[in-house]
Order: C-alpha cells, then sequence, then structure tokens
C-alpha cells in the first residue's frame, strides 16, 4: 500500500527535521516529543508516556534519563505505587517549550503549505480513520483533537 510507504517516509522526515531543528537546544526528535508531553502533563507517570505516544518503555525510560541528566526533567517515585515514575519538567524545559511549539508549528505549516482547506480536511480525516484502527490493534486509543504528539 502506497500510503504505508508515504507514512514511513513522513516520519522518518519528520524525524530528521526534528532533529535538526532541536539540535542547538541538546533535544533530539524523541526527547522533543517526550519533552512536550512531560510540559502538557506535569506529573505523567513514565508507563502512560509510553502507551500515550507508542514506544516502547525502555526507549521512553532511556529518552527521561538523558533528559534528566540534561536538567530538563525530574523523576521520582509515584506516592501510590512506588514501582511507578512520575515525570515533571524543570524550569529549563518550560522555557524550551515555546521553542519547541514553533518547531512543531513550523514544520507542520511547510507540510501543509499549498493544500487546501479541503484537502487538509480529507487527509486528516482518512489519516485519523487509519490511526485508530493501528492503534486499535496495538490495544490502544489515540486522543483525538491535539494537533501535535
Amino acid at each position: 500500500m502506497r500510503y504505508l510507504k508515504n507514512n514511513g517516509i513522513l516520519a522518518r522526515c519528520t524525524d530528521m527535521y526534528r532533529d535538526e531543528r532541536f539540535r542547538p537546544l541538546g533535544l533530539n526528535s524523541r526527547q522533543s516529543v517526550l519533552l512536550l508531553q512531560v510540559c502538557r502533563n506535569p506529573g505523567v507517570k513514565q508507563d502512560a508516556l509510553s502507551k500515550a505516544i507508542f514506544i516502547d518503555k525502555s526507549n521512553v525510560t532511556r529518552q527521561m534519563a538523558a533528559l534528566e541528566e540534561a536538567g530538563l526533567v525530574t523523576r521520582c517515585p509515584d506516592e501510590e505505587d512506588r514501582r511507578q515514575v512520575r515525570v515533571f519538567p524543570t524550569e529549563k524545559a518550560l522555557a524550551l517549550l515555546p521553542e519547541i511549539r514553533a518547531g512543531f508549528r513550523e514544520w507542520r505549516e511547510y507540510l501543509q503549505e499549498g493544500l487546501t482547506e479541503e484537502e487538509l480536511e480529507l487527509f486528516c480525516g482518512v489519516m485519523d480513520k487509519v490511526t485508530r484502527r493501528a492503534a486499535a490493534w496495538c490495544g490502544r486509543m489515540v486522543t483525538q483533537g491535539e494537533e501535535e504528539p
């Protein structure tokens, strides 16, 4: 199926853009997505991050360790379940948030350039359906309504 190939290319190009765009901030593509989620949901459980953005728990743990080492997040055991880890953004992370959001917005605007509102609406509707189907196979729900991960 052509759309699967195209979706793979789009995902890899997005990662390459984010890696380059956020390198001056000391972040890679995955870290930018995770940091955005942590800033949106201070105190989020690390396992919930893994599920929300469809990344393996061990990869989230590794990226969180790097973000903690960089002084961008703090991790602490959950008070109700000591096996769980909660993640909080630091002031340093919150200061980077406008630049991260700008990078996400710039990429989105670049991709959408030249598309009509109708084309964009049709494309997004079809992708939402396909994405929900893929997520269902993984046993997960996809939260709609947010522009970026």
